[in-house]
């Protein structure tokens, strides 16, 4: 457990508990670590789901894959952060997305009734979890507002301006490929360049890399009413 517990201090389930409080309370339930190596699948979308997974190593992707074959990915975790925790409570706990290790990756499985006892052992826990399941659902909301954005600019609009919100900088650090950005915007790659680069043009970002710096915020917003 101690070889984890830096992992684990940046988990939003122990927020607020430092390290003698979760060394304490993981002594009193079970759990399970489980090493994926990359590319394996982790769940595949309607496998059941009875524990809620925490990040110790590595990072995951959580992506949508419909009949005609194509793939949106919904989102990337890496360490420190939990998923399966709206599942695991539900009537209908099974897996609505595929996941899989984008990198090797080591993930500590906690079971729904040792969440429940965790939560009895450790208050902060309980009230860590609720605030979770707050954050999916705005997370959720903007996923559904980049979604409903009907062109391809007001989704890299909306996907900076949220980024810039959470990251409180104008220098945004996308921590991820432009084809996986492409796929988490569900817009081809190809276009998302010819688009940012279009953006670059007019003034409105500059790029390197994995860098977006964002030059005039005025006309990033008002790319979402144009």
């Amino acid at each position: 457990m101690k070889e984890y517990i830096g992992q684990l201090l940046k988990c939003v389930l122990f927020r607020n508990m430092d390290q003698d409080e979760i060394i304490r309370a993981f002594n009193k339930i079970p759990y399970q670590i489980i090493e994926h190596n990359k590319g394996e699948l982790i769940a595949i979308e309607g496998d059941d789901c009875h524990s809620l997974g925490i990040i110790l190593r590595g990072k995951i992707e959580i992506q949508k894959v419909f009949p005609s074959g194509q793939v949106m990915t919904i989102n990337i975790f890496s360490e420190g952060n939990i998923f399966g925790e709206s599942l695991i409570f539900s009537n209908k706990h099974t897996y609505p997305a595929t996941i899989t290790a984008i990198e090797k990756a080591k993930i500590m499985y906690i079971k729904k009734e040792n969440i429940i006892e965790l939560s009895m052992f450790e208050p902060k826990v309980l009230t860590n979890f609720v605030s979770v399941l707050s954050e999916r659902i705005l997370m959720l909301n903007n996923r559904i507002a980049n979604l409903s954005q009907d062109t391809i600019r007001k989704k890299i609009a909306n996907y900076l301006l949220h980024e810039y919100n959470i990251q409180k900088t104008t220098v945004l650090n996308i921590p991820f490929t432009r084809k996986r950005m492409a796929e988490l915007l569900n817009i081809p790659r190809p276009s998302l360049s010819r688009e940012l680069g279009h953006m670059k043009e007019e003034g409105i970002i500059d790029l390197d890399k994995n860098i977006i710096k964002i030059l005039n915020i005025q006309l990033l917003e008002e790319a979402l009413f144009n």
